[in-house]
């Protein structure tokens, strides 16, 4: 076995995914835990769902969350070729966040409009950011880690973006009374603003 083939990053996307999962597959336990309270308080089988709403919306907004965070975990290793220790701890990091979501999410079903587990939740969730975006700059650091292309400027800049929102969303949920989760609206600005970079950069002469 070559040395570059025992560095290739396979098993620890493979593990990633499988913690993913697992977590993904948490998301929905009490959802399903709710059926028999339910069943035992109500009459009608309809009131499963119109007693849980705040424990469904907590659900799709963290499989969302966690799938959105999957989606770009793998654009990233995409191009990367190699690991080195740095990058498989930066990776355990983000990983350890992303088990965490589980936990807020269920907080917010419990204390729904809460300011405390709004700012946990929403911390959470920057903190696998943090995470994602430090990879990022370990690949960035070492050429050797990344495909010959080597990491996409616009990937770095989104990250970068992405986490920049996330920081204000925390802040004004952990600070300002009454906005909770509607911070989190502030991550559809991430799209345009890339747009306007990636005009910018093809109208700068080369």
């Amino acid at each position: 076995m070559s040395s570059s083939d025992a560095r290739s990053p396979e098993r620890l996307v493979f593990f990633s995914d499988a913690v993913i999962a697992i977590a993904l597959t948490l998301l929905v336990l009490p959802l399903a835990d709710a059926v028999p309270e339910a069943a035992e308080k109500y009459s009608h089988s309809f009131e499963v769902i119109t007693a849980n709403q705040a424990k469904i919306y907590s659900f799709l907004l963290s499989f969302y969350v966690i799938a959105r965070m999957w989606l770009a975990h793998h654009r990233l290793f995409d191009q990367v070729r190699a690991y080195s220790p740095r990058l498989v701890k930066a990776n355990l990091c983000w990983l350890l966040t992303i088990v965490v979501v589980p936990f807020p999410t269920e907080m917010i079903g419990r204390f729904d409009n809460d300011r405390f587990t709004a700012a946990f939740y929403i911390g959470t969730v920057l903190a696998a950011n943090v995470c994602l975006f430090a990879m990022m700059l370990i690949i960035r650091a070492d050429p050797a880690l990344a495909e010959d292309g080597g990491l996409h400027d616009r990937s770095l800049f989104m990250e970068g973006v992405t986490t920049g929102i996330l920081v204000v969303a925390f802040v004004l949920a952990a600070t300002v009374p009454g906005v909770t989760y509607l911070p989190l609206l502030l991550l559809l600005l991430s799209y345009p603003i890339a747009r306007i970079r990636d005009r910018r950069t093809a109208s700068t002469p080369a």
